[in-house]
């Protein structure tokens, strides 16, 4: 009989077990806690409890459906207030904070966002385009892709579901005139005079709340000089915030089209200010030449688009400590 009650014993806490997870359920984008830290973190606890055969041990915080604080560890619920369709393929989802409260994201940072499609969780980074000190809510940008299955969980969405979140996440951080990025086992410090921001589709999302920390403070002398790439005219993003950001005496933005075919189809306020085309690397050198002050970089787009934009920075001059890749 003591043999039996073992055996059970045993199979009651290999059932209680942690499960790997699958690739899927990462995000990629070098998170810290990453989905598998906290795998190895749960293993490590089931161990010790099992070793002590005390379950209270395993007790790990619930999902808060109310959230006071973000979590890099834990999943919050998050209610959707409203779910818009931008361009053909690209939502914006409004997301209630409770209290009038902030997320407390500083400008750069992003969250991870978990969903189930067909049984499978899946986990992907987003970073919010309000403002950093937006109350009651958080809105993020989402393309969609006809096989993604984030895609599918997104467009399944509407208001009043239950969302669920963990972060924040990023190694840069936005102050007045200085950047901060995190290294493995230090900070870098970089003192510069503009921001030549390169966003290529959503690589505009990190952008936003960046651009919009710089005008919303008087005290902030940081140039901005801002070019987005996008296939045609209908494809850009936040037009009208960008028109009103462009208005501010630090801010000038450009648009690349690789699909329009002349800037005559285009409303005559943007033809000035775009460009027909790939980004390239005499145009990536003639921005540098007409930055006004010493510039910093900012990057992010498709894999290929922050490999290309990168090795154009260098051509152009500019160091490696010189520009950050989101």
């Amino acid at each position: 009989m003591t043999g039996e009650k073992e055996d059970e014993d045993d199979e009651a806490w290999l059932q209680l077990r942690p499960v790997e997870p699958l690739p899927s359920q990462c995000c990629g984008s070098g998170c810290s806690p990453c989905v598998f830290d906290l795998y190895h973190q749960d293993l490590a606890r089931w161990e010790v409890a099992r070793a002590q055969k005390d379950r209270s041990l395993l007790s790990r915080e619930e999902p808060q459906s109310c959230p006071s604080s973000l979590s890099p560890e834990t999943f919050l619920a998050f209610s959707i207030s409203t779910v818009d369709k931008v361009t053909k393929d690209t939502y914006c989802a409004r997301f209630a904070l409770p209290e009038n409260s902030q997320l407390g994201l500083q400008p750069g940072q992003h969250l991870i966002l978990r969903g189930t499609v067909d049984g499978l969780e899946i986990q992907r980074a987003y970073t919010p385009i309000s403002p950093p000190n937006a109350k009651g809510y958080f809105e993020v940008l989402i393309k969609c892709y006809p096989n993604g299955l984030m895609s599918r969980y997104v467009k399944s969405w509407k208001a009043g579901d239950t969302v669920f979140w963990r972060g924040p996440f990023g190694s840069f951080f936005y102050k007045p005139n200085q950047v901060s990025i995190l290294l493995s086992c230090s900070i870098l410090f970089i003192q510069y005079g503009e921001l030549l921001i390169l966003a290529a589709g959503t690589g505009l999302a990190p952008m936003v709340p960046i651009l919009q920390s710089i005008t919303d403070n008087a005290d902030d002398e940081t140039f901005v000089t801002l070019v987005g790439c996008f296939k045609t005219f209908e494809d850009i993003y936040l037009k009208t915030f960008l028109q009103e950001q462009a208005r501010f005496w630090n801010v000038r933005t450009f648009f690349v089209l690789s699909q329009e075919n002349s800037l005559d189809q285009l409303p005559w306020s943007y033809r000035d200010k775009t460009h027909l085309g790939h980004l390239a690397q005499n145009l990536i050198t003639e921005l540098i030449g007409s930055c006004r002050r010493k510039p910093f970089a900012l990057v992010c787009g498709s894999s290929e688009f922050t490999k290309d934009m990168a090795r154009c920075l260098l051509c152009a001059g500019l160091a490696e400590d010189s520009y950050f890749v989101f």
